[in-house]
């Protein structure tokens, strides 16, 4: 079973629909029990980085998101949930992050030609090899909506996306994981990386 986190600030059933789409069984949560319970936990989100920590703590989820993560169950960030696996995010203020990754999140700065937030088709650039990954090819296209991205260390990046800046699109340590794009957006690509998830991760 896969949970899907709840923490009030997800597009929940799309993501659900697509991980059913692959084969997965999936149970959208935000009881602790539960999610200690599965053999996978996906973190989806969209919205503002405070407000997503503020919906993990006022659930009491980061206790159980901590434990999954000690105990070396896949965990996958979304969008957001990305985003909420790292140190820190500079979104309206400085906020403390879950720290799974080290790094923080930053704001795109303005330049000629380019709209922020990110918003459509972009590509990946893998960088190494990993699971998540397989059969994934240099240049596919993903579908993204952000206007923040990560700063990862390289060991960590899986793979890139160009938008403005050269930034890590897909992350990786251990059986954390995140992916910057919608992949419930993404068509065939998005959901070849689920399936990637639910039978390799």
């Amino acid at each position: 079973m896969i949970a899907l986190v709840d923490y009030g600030v997800g597009n929940l059933h799309s993501v659900a629909k697509a991980l059913r789409e692959v084969g997965a069984r999936v149970e959208i949560t935000s009881v602790p029990e539960v999610i200690l319970q599965a053999s996978a936990v996906v973190l989806p989100g969209v919205g503002a980085f405070g407000d997503g920590m503020a919906g993990l703590r006022n659930r009491g989820l980061i206790t159980a998101l901590r434990e999954v993560v000690r105990r070396g169950v896949p965990l996958l960030g979304i969008c957001l949930g990305m985003q909420l696996l790292f140190q820190e995010s500079e979104e309206r203020g400085r906020h403390a992050g879950l720290g799974f990754l080290e790094g923080r999140v930053v704001t795109f700065s303005p330049a000629p030609g380019h709209k922020v937030p990110h918003t459509g088709w972009n590509q990946l650039w893998p960088t190494r090899e990993n699971p998540l990954l397989h059969g994934i090819h240099s240049g596919e296209f993903v579908y993204f909506n952000h206007g923040y991205y990560c700063l990862a260390r390289p060991e960590d990046t899986l793979a890139e996306t160009d938008y403005i800046v050269r930034y890590p699109s897909v992350v990786g340590k251990g059986r954390v994981y995140g992916i910057q794009f919608h992949p419930e957006k993404s068509q065939r690509v998005g959901l070849h990386i689920l399936r990637n998830f639910v039978e390799r991760g």
